[in-house]
């Protein structure tokens, strides 16, 4: 018996063979198998083609361990047994073509496990899903889509991000604004539609890139798209992956950059994605103490398996080649970095040197980077990582993980921890708005107010604030101001620059209408100055990395809880000085010291009245004078008002 059914199974297959393209070769599982097969997503998934004078789908699916794959779908009336799917030998990719399946079909594989149970999985490499709660994929073709923005893309490769302006505004799509009375899908703004208005609100205010939220495919909005079912998949809750690539083309002929928010730590659990796919820990590492964070109930990654690593550098490859993205902004590194975070002792898995660094996991990081940034000229690999790991943006040949730059995120909680201060008690801590400094070079960094810093009870920005109501839009004026005249590039949440006093929910809009409230508006009025502001003058970002481009004139003054320093323009041609007060205090003898004796031009002044300010007129040139101040020989006087801000050109 066992031979017979041995010989009808070979038939079968020679059948099968015989009437199926060999879209896949040996050459392909082989790269697929060491790892760098960057193109793998051209090959696995659902490929409309034409074979034979037929049109139809071509089927791929990685599945080693799976006793048999069989295709499902709204063509066959999800028979279980209409569509076996054909094995490739060694590395157990199972394919089919089927005639007649064309763009928007929705598919899923039946896996038949090891232990004999069928279960239904979506298409890792599938490029479009059904809309939630639905979970099955949907044959998309993105080879038709059309592009419009060579020069965007021409002038890409000679981005230099050191030494550019780069001011994101990070986004989440369903939440920035919605249809009333939930016209559409729960009124979300499909991608076309939110292209043109964010495009107009980001050069409004003069924001260089925009980062989005939650792009990849992902079965529960309150995850915010952190648990990723569909890597290769642009969310169809807005739309098609043509209409995304539409936003992106549309953003690049209005000369905006786009960053994506990228998952490669973990995937959730759910039935239809990534967890056990073949019945197997496939994608995850089969040992709990390293392959489950305890804290996020997801599964981690394997990054010692070579396929698994394949499937995520091909999948940012994807994103950047496929939609012309300019950017991944890498999501929780550090829980990749470490193999004991969020665990307990005995909880984690050492290394083979007995240490908590994950060392698959920082070749991997090598890998992909190198790759990146040698690839793509120009493209910008960010880094979310929360320690003191050493050398994030090095070079992976001096022993660095290779991102091109990172979230400063000690400088936000220390930013954080002092703004929400008593004015009073802000003199005894000064050190937390001048630390920053002592590590400034040490990376290439972004000084970030995201997402994570106005949900949870942690409250909004304007909220964060201490004082009265007109007190907190002026504490959060200065704040900003303090923000843009630092070094690093720089990230503010939707919502943070109009003041929106509500904590952000994905559930709802941002609250547009605060902008018909004159505070709200002078804010906005305000950190617009100070976007423009920053990208017509390079000393605000020029020497962001070097420290020839940043100059304490008073660290010190903490009685009085104000800061002065200079932005160097790498010319020395055009200068600023910032000068911040943080008390509501009004100083009008003010004295701050210069380091030359030439005139001093007003460029932005906070108490302006288009900014919420008193509108008391304010000499608009200021000469220095041979008198000592702050340590310098020069310097000169200026009425400086309460927790007012003035930046001074030279």
């Amino acid at each position: 018996m066992a031979e017979k059914k041995t010989t009808g199974t070979k038939s079968v297959k020679k059948e099968q063979k015989k009437n199926q393209p060999e879209f896949i070769g040996e050459l392909d599982q082989y790269l697929f198998g060491t790892g760098t097969h960057y193109d793998i997503f051209r090959k696995l998934g659902a490929h409309p083609m034409t074979w034979n004078r037929k049109n139809g789908t071509h089927f791929a699916v990685w599945a080693p361990h799976a006793e048999a794959v069989y295709l499902v779908g709204s063509f066959n009336d999800w028979d279980e047994t209409a569509h076996p799917m054909r094995r490739l030998e060694p590395m157990g990719i199972y394919v089919l073509f089927v005639p007649g399946v064309g763009v928007g079909a929705l598919y899923k594989y039946l896996i038949v496990t090891p232990d004999g149970r069928r279960i239904y999985k979506a298409d890792p490499f599938g490029n479009h899903a059904e809309f939630r709660p639905g979970t099955a994929s949907r044959v998309a073709d993105i080879s038709r889509i059309r592009w419009s923005d060579d020069a965007w893309m021409e002038k890409r490769k000679t981005f230099s991000q050191d030494e550019s302006p780069v001011a994101i505004y990070e986004v989440h799509p369903g939440s920035w604004k919605r249809h009333p009375h939930g016209e559409g899908e729960s009124g979300y703004y499909t991608y076309r539609e939110f292209a043109r208005s964010l495009a107009d609100y980001v050069k409004d205010m003069g924001y260089t890139h925009v980062e989005l939220i939650g792009i990849a495919e992902h079965p529960f909005d309150g995850s915010w798209g952190y648990q990723v079912t569909g890597y290769y998949a642009p969310t169809s809750r807005y739309g098609t992956p043509e209409d995304f690539a539409y936003f992106v083309n549309y953003l690049h002929r209005r000369k905006i950059g786009v960053i994506l928010d990228w998952v490669p730590a973990h995937f959730p659990r759910d039935a239809q994605g990534l967890a056990d796919f073949d019945g197997t820990c496939l994608y995850e590492y089969a040992d709990p103490r390293k392959g489950e964070h305890p804290d996020w109930g997801t599964k981690v990654f394997d990054y010692g398996k070579s396929e698994v690593k394949n499937f995520l550098i091909a999948n940012a490859i994807y994103w950047i080649e496929q939609f012309h993205v300019d950017g991944l902004r890498v999501d929780a590194v550090a829980s990749m970095l470490y193999l004991d975070y969020g665990r307990k002792d005995g909880q984690w898995v050492a290394n083979q040197y007995g240490g908590n660094k994950n060392l698959e996991a920082i070749e991997f990081f090598k890998h992909l980077n190198s790759l990146m940034v040698g690839r793509y000229p120009g493209v910008m690999m960010i880094a979310e990582e929360s320690t003191a790991w050493p050398k994030v943006t090095g070079r992976p040949e001096d022993d660095g993980l290779g991102f091109t730059m990172k979230w400063n995120m000690g400088w936000m909680h220390d930013f954080l921890e002092y703004m929400k201060l008593d004015p009073y008690f802000r003199q005894f801590n000064h050190n937390k708005m001048t630390f920053a400094m002592t590590y400034a070079y040490s990376e290439r960094y972004v000084l970030v107010l995201s997402h994570d810093e106005v949900v949870h009870l942690k409250c909004s920005m304007i909220n964060k604030m201490p004082g009265l109501y007109d007190d907190k839009f002026s504490n959060l004026k200065a704040g900003y101001s303090f923000m843009f005249g630092h070094p690093g590039k720089k990230l503010l949440f939707m919502g943070q620059d109009f003041a929106q006093f509500q904590e952000w929910s994905e559930e709802r809009e941002l609250d547009w209408y605060l902008l018909g409230e004159k505070k709200h508006q002078q804010l906005q009025n305000y950190v617009r100055a100070l976007l423009k502001l920053y990208a017509k003058t390079p000393a605000m970002y020029q020497g962001d990395c070097v420290p020839a481009g940043f100059e304490w004139i008073n660290a010190d003054d903490n009685s009085r809880s104000i800061f002065s320093f200079v932005r160097h323009s790498l010319d020395g041609k055009s200068n600023l000085l910032f000068v911040i007060n943080f008390t509501p205090m009004a100083r009008p003898d003010y004295r701050v010291g210069v380091p030359r004796r030439k005139q001093y031009r007003l460029v932005l002044n906070s108490d302006e009245e288009q900014y919420g300010g008193s509108g008391k007129e304010q000499p608009q040139v200021y000469k220095a004078v041979k008198q000592e101040c702050d340590g310098r020989p020069y310097s000169f006087a200026y009425d400086l008002p309460p927790y007012g801000v003035a930046v001074f050109k030279f």
